[in-house]
Parts: structure tokens; sequence; C-alpha cells
């Protein structure tokens, strides 16, 4: 188990999790208009959050792990003292244009369901999810026992879990963007076509109907 700090420092000095890190918040304020509110859900040591702060997007943050929220509280403290940045305890006690959850936030959930029907009360019509997941088609897993074992379960299901501490599980694009409907629609799988096979991350847009 991995302290706030470990993790942090982990996140930063990584060169395959920063340049990951870098392509995600470049896609989502792209997507973003102007001075638009949004919510960091799972948003760990606040690195992500400090960036859509800097860039003028005022950002509510949501992490349920006390180790990572500590370390947010002091990592983010001087935006949290200007209220550009603000913590919650519930995703329904703020209203914003978009939500994004970074680096496999979404993996820890086995249904989506009830979380997509949560943020469409958070998320302003037009606005969007944006997501980043573990990819179930990314090839450099193959050589885990676990990949080859899981690999019918995915083309059947589109869904499985790995048995571990955290229970992780992987999914199809299709299995998340069912949960997501009626409130969200699936509109962006990044990266596409044979990309999936080579990137251990996918990127998906869900917009607000």
């Amino acid at each position: 188990m991995h302290t706030g700090e470990q993790y942090h420092q982990f996140f930063l000095t990584s060169r395959r999790d920063v340049a990951v890190r870098s392509r995600f918040q470049r896609m989502a304020m792209e997507l973003l208009p102007h001075g638009a509110d949004i919510l960091d859900f799972g948003a760990g040591t606040g690195i992500d959050a400090r960036t859509y702060t800097a860039h003028g997007h005022r950002t509510f943050v949501y992490e349920p792990s006390s180790a990572m929220r500590d370390h947010l509280l002091m990592y983010c403290r001087e935006e949290l003292d200007q209220r550009t940045i603000i913590s919650i305890d519930n995703s329904n006690e703020c209203r914003a244009f978009a939500v994004t959850a970074n680096f496999a936030v979404f993996n820890h959930f086995a249904d989506h369901t009830q979380l997509f029907d949560e943020l469409s009360r958070t998320v302003r019509k037009g606005g969007f999810v944006l997501t980043s997941m573990l990819n179930p088609y990314y090839l450099g897993d193959a050589r885990y026992g676990w990949w080859l074992a899981n690999a019918f379960h995915l083309l059947r299901r589109g869904h499985y879990a790995i048995p571990s501490e955290s229970r992780i599980h992987r999914f199809a694009p299709r299995v998340v963007a069912r949960s997501a409907a009626p409130h969200f629609r699936l509109e962006r799988i990044e990266p596409g076509g044979l990309g999936m096979a080579t990137q251990l991350y996918m990127f998906l847009l869900f917009r607000r109907i």
C-alpha cells in the first residue's frame, strides 16, 4: 500500500505516467470552455487539480483515500486557501461543466451505472466526463497469466476482474458506455485503431445528454 507521498513522487518521476498525464490534461483542457468549473473525481494528491487551476478552471476535488487527501491538502494548500481548489466529500456537493477521473479511478468500480447516475446531477447539460482507464486490449499485459485467462471473459462479457487487494476491474468501452446511458453518450475513445494494442491506458469521453 502506497502512502500519499510515495504515490505523488512516483507519478511525478515516472516518464511513462508523466506523458500519459500530460496527454490527459491536454485533452481535458481542449474540451473545457474558458473558465469552466471542473470536478477532479478521485483527485489523488492534487497533481491534475493544480494544473487545471493554473489554466483558470476552478476545480472541485473529491478523494476518498485519507492518505491521498492528506497529501493533497498539503500540496494544494495555497489554492485551497484561495478557493481556486475546493475539497468536497461527495460529488453531489458541486455543479461543474466537466468531471475528470485520471489513472484508473473508474477501474475500482465493478459497475458504473450508479456512478454515472450520480455524476449526471453534477455535470451540466452539454458537459462531459473524461476518464482514463486501464486498457483491456493492451498487448503488453499478455505476458501475464491473468490476461490470457480472462481473454474469453473480455470477448464474451466485456468485463473481468483480477483477484487482488485493490480488486481492479477491466472493461471494454462498450460496457462502460452501456452503464453511462441514458445520461451520457460515449463520444470518443483514445487511442483509436491499432493504438489500443500498444497503450496501457485508454481515454473515454462521455458527453452529458
